[in-house]
């Protein structure tokens, strides 16, 4: 699954007190939440869309607990691939590692927060984040040099006549 971030500058939320509305505003700096609580997913606002629920009283709640798509989708109330979508964008935040299965649960995978953790979970996701950009460093420093090398090579181009151009243009 590829890693996807969205990158925005913002002022930190330190001085707001309200774990729901920190949570929220989080969620949509990462790209995990639409920007806006238009309720055109049908789902109405933020706070009680399945996307935040399944972080907020599942995810959260419990930390380190081994979840089930089967009983998320029992406690969210919704579809197993309702909440398969929202995993998955999840998992490419890296926010959710797998946790294999035990007799008890017959082999089925569970996610949890990577560690049980949020904040060492989110350690994961920024080095990816620094990798990334650090790929991204690496292409426009090879990209300016491919337009430096054009740059220098036209700028060494032997200089042909207007009439000599003229005529190679018409033939």
């Amino acid at each position: 699954m590829p890693f996807e971030l969205a990158v925005r500058y913002s002022t930190p939320l330190t001085p707001v007190h309200d774990t729901d509305e920190v949570l929220t505003e989080f969620l949509r700096l990462v790209g995990y939440l639409p920007e806006h609580d238009d309720g055109r997913a049908g789902e109405g606002p933020s706070r009680e869309s399945l996307a935040y629920r399944l972080v907020r009283e599942c995810l959260l709640k419990d930390p380190a607990r081994p979840w089930y798509a089967e009983e998320l989708a029992a406690v969210l109330k919704s579809s197993k691939p309702s909440v398969y979508r929202h995993i998955n964008k999840l998992k490419s935040l890296d926010l959710l590692e797998d946790v294999s299965g035990n007799e008890a649960t017959k082999g089925r995978k569970g996610y949890r927060l990577r560690y049980g953790n949020l904040s060492r979970a989110w350690d994961f996701t920024e080095a990816n984040a620094q990798n990334a950009l650090r790929r991204y460093r690496e292409t426009v420093n090879h990209l300016q040099g491919l337009l430096d090398h054009d740059s220098e090579a036209r700028v060494n181009m032997p200089v042909t006549p207007k009439s000599a151009r003229a005529k190679a243009g018409s033939g």
